[in-house]
């Protein structure tokens, strides 16, 4: 064998196994975005199957509620536009958005409610308060989860080299649900 061929078979070799080292290399990063990606969805549909959930009791709320709390109409009104707004909703921050402001509603309508003793000990409103309360507590369990799916994501999106891989193959960070501002006060009770 002269040496030009074994240098050219030898080039050939490194050059093959280089190639395969990328490939393999850029295969393994896609995929496990992918799977990161999948698993942020998957969290996502766990918070949306609770959303579901407390827009589904709302009304029935807003109707037990309805017929003690007559004057407190601006509260109903805001409570079922709330509601509204999260039925438009379509894409994930739309909805973490309008799922925020139904929150936010939905504590001034238990507010309101303190006022009426009468409901407070109504058996219809009892039990649904529980459910929502209920739904209330799940909704924050996955919400937790689709925080850390994508805390997970977005630290392998923007971590070297993944970032590079990442911004190839059109990865980009998911957004977080987080709490509205108005979350951090406390509504107040009078009587």
């Amino acid at each position: 064998m002269t040496a030009g061929r074994r240098n050219f078979l030898v080039g050939a070799a490194v050059t093959l196994v280089v190639l395969f080292s990328l490939y393999s290399f850029f295969k393994g990063k896609y995929n496990s975005f992918v799977t990161l990606d999948e698993s942020i969805k998957s969290s996502w549909a766990q918070v949306e199957n609770q959303l579901q959930r407390r827009y589904d009791l709302i009304p029935n709320l807003v109707e037990t509620v309805k017929g003690y709390a007559k004057q407190e109409k601006e509260v109903l009104i805001e409570v079922t536009n709330a509601r509204a707004r999260v039925g438009g909703a379509g894409t994930v921050p739309e909805k973490i958005q309008a799922n925020n402001e139904l929150s936010g509603a939905l504590s001034r309508l238990l507010v309101v409610v303190e006022r009426y003793p009468d409901l407070k000990s109504n058996t219809n409103f009892l039990r649904l308060q529980d459910e929502l309360a209920g739904t209330e507590n799940r909704i924050a369990v996955e919400r937790r989860r689709y925080n850390e799916a994508v805390q997970q994501y977005n630290v392998a999106v923007r971590r070297f080299p993944n970032n590079l891989v990442a911004a190839v193959f059109g990865f980009q960070p998911a957004a977080f649900f987080e709490a509205p501002a108005s979350a951090k006060t406390a509504p107040n009770v009078k009587f």
